[in-house]
């Protein structure tokens, strides 16, 4: 996904029940972090929630939670 010309290389996803809840895309790496733990504190305590940050440009995942 692309906002203007800078690539939102940095993929977040709140998935609970199997399905995606949430999801945002960053550039820049400390504030897709910064909103990982963010969305930890906010809906963590949804039945089955999972959060993860995804590096779209090595496909490497770098956060997870739980």
């Amino acid at each position: 996904m692309r906002l203007g010309d800078e690539p939102q290389r940095y993929y977040l996803t709140l998935t609970a029940g199997g399905r995606i809840v949430l999801q945002g895309w960053w550039a820049s790496e400390a504030t897709a972090r910064r909103k990982f733990s963010g969305w930890v504190g906010e809906y963590g305590h949804l039945h089955g929630a999972k959060i993860t940050l995804v590096d779209e440009e090595t496909g490497q995942t770098l956060a997870s939670w739980p």
